[in-house]
């Protein structure tokens, strides 16, 4: 696969995972973490580009994808866990976001308050998922529209706005806010969890992997540099853009309070350009969030028409569009509602799932230990993303809470380390079980 090839898939790769969380969150953070920025925008990053990478990596190494990591567990639990993953950052949560996230920056800036929001919205999907449909319905051409148009686009729309708000923004960085006066690391690492990109890299990997095999690379070792390949040049991008906007907000954090990231981006590209610099950042959302559905909708397509042989691509590609624009029109808060609980529950069985794959070959049984891991970070997981919904845990949140790195949102690594160790305990024992078992026969 020639070089450019390479270059091409990667930036294909930054276009899909570049959406509104992206845009949204590292602003946010630069103004709430203050003189803290750099540690808090460390864990920021170690979530929001190293786990993306990291599950890019790990679904390159096994054949079968993720769907093979998950039946380590048990081939139910994998079908489940990845068709709710798949639905979730599909038509239920993520490409509803990202396109009312378009509307909110792209459009609503420029309606004037006697206007239909609700009918104008409506307009405005109906013309945005007509496209992404119609992108979608050929896979085999995105790396050629997104990877050598759209992105570099973007990149410059990127570059223009960031450039500016560093000559012009001079501001010095304000003391932090409550929540990254302490555990500022660990605050920015729960926050990466909202770009959803980790899990969007479960369903991106096969879109990935295809793109580089449509290119004649077939051998598993191959397929893995590509993709590594792909992923550093998708995640240094990542790294740029974050770092970049992350100043911008804590620059910005002088000039007022601000509810999050896009009031910021908001004022900002106002404050540096007038309105020029609304239609700009408004085009940058757009762009964004067009590219990342377009990924998530290609994703969702290409996962179940595999699992559903019987159902064509462009029959789920239909469907996850229809559902999508549907869902789209509810409005951006009752979509973000159910996005916080079910990311805590989410994001730590991803994490164990995608460590235990590197370490999988020193496992005597892995069923056993990936079992045992799951089950006990699944538990605690779980409770977390009740407690987001605001369910009263009672006695058990107290026990909870006792948990080491509790106070972190991270009480949930002890139990996935007893978990793994019991597994490996288990493994041990009915191997060697087994092997009793064994030469009690023989001497019979």
């Amino acid at each position: 696969m020639r070089k450019m090839d390479t270059v091409f898939i990667g930036l294909m790769l930054f276009s899909m995972f570049f959406g509104a969380g992206n845009l949204i969150f590292p602003p946010f953070l630069g103004a709430e973490a203050g003189s803290s920025y750099w540690l808090a925008m460390a864990g920021f990053i170690l979530t929001g580009v190293g786990l993306p990478f990291a599950v890019l990596f790990a679904v390159s190494l096994v054949k079968g994808g993720i769907q093979t990591i998950g039946n380590r567990v048990h081939p139910v639990f994998s079908t489940v866990f990845m068709v709710i993953i798949y639905l979730s950052i599909g038509p239920f949560l993520a490409i509803p976001r990202n396109a009312n996230v378009a509307y909110e920056m792209g459009v609503k800036p420029f309606l004037n308050t006697n206007s239909n929001a609700a009918l104008i919205l409506l307009l405005f999907t109906v013309a945005f998922f007509a496209l992404v449909y119609t992108v979608s319905l050929n896979p085999s051409k995105m790396e050629k529209y997104m990877g050598r148009w759209i992105t570099p686009t973007l990149l410059l729309s990127m570059v223009v706005l960031c450039a500016v708000g560093f000559f012009k923004l001079d501001a010095p960085l304000q003391s932090p806010s409550a929540n990254y006066q302490s555990g500022a690391f660990s605050t920015g690492f729960i926050e990466g969890y909202n770009t959803m990109d980790a899990l969007a890299a479960l369903a991106f990997g096969i879109v990935i992997l295809t793109a580089i095999q449509q290119r004649g690379v077939q051998d598993r070792k191959q397929l893995t540099n590509y993709t590594l390949k792909a992923g550093l040049i998708a995640g240094t991008l990542l790294t740029l853009v974050y770092v970049s906007l992350g100043l911008i907000g804590g620059k910005m954090a002088a000039a007022g309070t601000f509810e999050n990231g896009t009031d910021i981006l908001s004022a900002a590209s106002t404050l540096l350009l007038g309105k020029s610099g609304t239609a700009l950042l408004g085009f940058i959302f757009t762009l964004a969030c067009f590219t990342t559905v377009v990924g998530l909708t290609t994703a969702c397509g290409q996962y179940f028409s595999k699992l559903l042989p019987s159902v064509s691509y462009k029959t789920v590609v239909s469907l996850v569009t229809l559902v999508s624009f549907t869902l789209s029109n509810l409005g951006l808060n009752q979509i973000l509602k159910v996005s916080v609980p079910f990311l805590v529950t989410a994001y730590p069985l991803t994490i164990v799932l995608i460590a235990l794959t590197f370490f999988n070959r020193f496992f005597k049984n892995p069923k056993k230990v990936y079992g045992s891991a799951v089950l006990f970070t699944g538990v605690f997981a779980l409770m977390d993303g009740l407690a987001a919904f605001g369910v009263d845990l009672g006695p058990v949140q107290v026990m909870k809470d006792i948990l080491p790195l509790s106070s972190m949102g991270l009480q949930w690594i002890l139990p996935a380390l007893v978990g793994t160790a019991v597994g490996m305990m288990l493994s041990r024992f009915s191997r060697a079980h087994s092997a009793l078992d064994d030469v009690e026969v023989k001497a019979t």
